[in-house]
């Protein structure tokens, strides 16, 4: 077994917000690995599949966007920001973080759910080598499964603002299964989830300025056939917002990694070893 290295840490984000970063490397790393997490995820729920690719021989960063987890202020009612404030000000300071942490060394980046779609707006992604997408599709409602969509609409219509207008902020549990989420996370993330152009069409106008078009580092999008959200279709969708980016999608059944269900945040359970051994050797500059 590879002895590993954790440290537990804070960094400021561009604009000094305090995040909640961890790094599990092994004592000597040959890569240097970026998680970013999917809405409502902790950075605690990367912990099996950052320590496997620290023992093959990564230094991983795992971090909370602002309003989540470690990152949660004490008061999040309070909280004034906005969705794209994870990829304008937190990403980029994850990126530095870990590029402090491991120097020298080649930088890759996996991205789950919105850890994908946020990368254009990072003004630092060209330090960035190779992008694995892992459930990555457009939040369009339209665009899921239709047996997912009578529970999506609710939480979008009846949940979320019910929520809202209780505590403030989307409180986690019931039918909400993650964290804790800051109002100004829910109302865009909701605007765009109801229309089918998701936040292409904002990117023309309102989200500039943005580096979507400057992305060129490859990127591979692994999708599976139980997901109801990060389908064939949404994954395709999705990329197109990076226009200049080489990438290709791999679309798997849960029994291709021994796996009797994956669905939407299941890739990073545990036992799915087989495919974390793909990813890996992707980004180590492995073919596909």
């Amino acid at each position: 077994m590879t002895e590993l290295v954790t440290r537990d840490f804070t960094a400021p984000a561009a604009d000094g917000y305090p995040l909640s970063m961890r790094l599990v490397s092994a004592a000597e790393p040959r890569i240097a690995v970026l998680v970013s997490s999917g809405t409502g995820f902790p950075k605690g729920f990367y912990e099996r599949f950052a320590r496997h690719m620290a023992e093959r021989g990564a230094a991983v960063l795992t971090y909370d966007f602002r309003g989540i987890a470690g990152s949660r202020p004490d008061d999040l009612k309070a909280m004034a920001m906005d969705y794209p404030d994870w990829g304008r000000l937190d990403m980029p300071a994850a990126l530095d973080a870990l590029v402090e942490a491991a120097p020298g060394l080649r930088v890759v980046h996996v991205g789950h759910s919105v850890g994908g779609h946020f990368l254009g707006f990072m003004n630092n992604q060209d330090r960035i080598d190779r992008h694995a997408f892992v459930s990555v599709g457009t939040g369009w409602w339209g665009g899921h499964h239709r047996s997912y969509n009578p529970m999506e609409l609710f939480f979008w219509l009846g949940f979320g603002p019910f929520s809202l207008l209780r505590h403030g902020y989307i409180k986690g549990g019931g039918l909400w299964g993650g964290t804790d989420l800051p109002r100004g996370v829910f109302t865009t993330w909701r605007r765009w989830c109801l229309k089918r152009e998701y936040f292409s069409r904002e990117l023309e106008t309102t989200l500039r300025p943005h580096h979507y078009e400057a992305v060129t580092a490859p990127i591979r999008s692994w999708i599976f056939t139980d997901d109801p959200i990060a389908t064939p279709n949404t994954a395709r969708d999705l990329l197109t917002v990076y226009p200049n980016a080489p990438s290709e999608i791999s679309v798997h059944a849960p029994g291709d990694f021994g796996a009797r269900r994956i669905a939407h945040e299941g890739a990073f359970r545990k036992c799915m070893e087989p495919l974390w051994e793909r990813i890996f050797h992707w980004l180590d500059n492995g073919d596909a």
